[in-house]
């Protein structure tokens, strides 16, 4: 109860919203997304996803589900060597 409470309040706080968007962390997580999504638009118009067989396409969604999590382990390494 208490923490939904505090969760309505902070989510409810303009200031707080607006500082937490202009932080690194925010704006770097923005730039992550939006270059995942250029490179998954990318590789679907070079490969036709749309003529992909299914197993095809679960092997090259498999493919890009690792490549993502390497990317974000990336980020985090980088991260933790910019705190040190």
């Amino acid at each position: 109860m208490v923490f939904r409470i505090l969760m309505r309040y902070l989510a409810n706080n303009e200031q707080l919203i607006n500082r937490m968007a202009e932080s690194y962390p925010m704006r770097r997580a923005a730039q992550i997304v939006v270059s995942l999504m250029y490179k998954a638009k990318d590789i679907a118009y070079e490969t036709k996803l749309h003529e992909m067989s299914p197993e095809r396409f679960k092997s090259f969604m498999n493919l890009f589900k690792s490549n993502v999590k390497q990317e974000i382990e990336g980020v985090k390494e980088e991260l933790k060597k910019k705190k040190f």
